[in-house]
């Protein structure tokens, strides 16, 4: 059994009511649940929340919210993967066997179909533990600064400061948009970001971290630009 699970608890601070606040007409979740669901993947694309609210308007947009997630996995501290692993469980206590679960954040709207489908297909030919989707940063790591507390700039590698561009290694994030993986990696809590997984690389172009209300402006103005070279 393949499942999609959307962790979307309601306590969201900086940008309050985030997973279902409007973004570009539709609820901010709604892109995630409609992108599981086209991607013809997933026996079930499951929302965990803590927030009645949340789970009405994933019900509306065709996903299942089967449990409320419990108030010790719905703070601020607690991570992803306890999030999963809770729901892999509760689905296999039903009588189902869960072989291979995405998790999805609710808040990726550049998230497409494709691209998930990808990830799939790259976990099930890699033998990795996970497939997730990353981009490549825009400027050398290497050649970043800091701010220090004298109100001066000094750099984290200075070794590298008359090291051409071309000549550095490329660098890779998290793009923060869905991690396939094995159900006994997530059970058994293996490291994400470790030699156990392959990337699905995206481009820089479609993926945007919405932390802030800046973030989130940006966010909308390049997911209508993306639109309208689309139509």
């Amino acid at each position: 059994m393949k499942v999609a699970i959307i962790p979307a608890r309601g306590g969201s601070k900086r940008i309050p009511r985030k997973n279902i606040k409007l973004f570009c007409e539709k609820p901010m979740i709604a892109w995630s649940i409609e992108a599981a669901l086209k991607s013809g993947c997933f026996d079930q694309v499951l929302v965990s929340t803590d927030d009645e609210e949340i789970a009405e308007v994933a019900r509306s947009y065709g996903a299942t919210v089967p449990f409320m997630r419990p108030v010790h996995l719905s703070d601020d501290h607690t991570g992803t993967i306890p999030v999963i692993q809770h729901a892999i469980e509760w689905v296999n206590n039903q009588g189902h066997s869960v072989e291979q679960a995405c998790c999805l954040y609710a808040t990726a709207p550049f998230v497409s179909p494709e691209d998930i489908r990808r990830g799939l297909k790259i976990l099930g030919t890699s033998g990795g533990d996970y497939a997730f989707s990353v981009t490549s940063y825009a400027f050398p790591i290497q050649r970043a600064i800091r701010l220090n507390g004298k109100g001066r700039v000094e750099m984290f590698n200075p070794e590298h400061f008359n090291t051409r561009s071309q000549d550095l290694e490329e660098a890779f994030h998290d793009a923060g948009q869905f991690y396939w993986g094995k159900a006994d990696a997530w059970l058994q809590g293996r490291m994400i970001f470790g030699t156990g997984s392959v990337p699905v690389a995206l481009p820089r172009h479609r993926v945007q971290d919405i932390d802030t209300p800046e973030d989130w402006v940006r966010a909308e103005w390049l997911f209508k630009a993306l639109q309208a070279e689309v139509q």
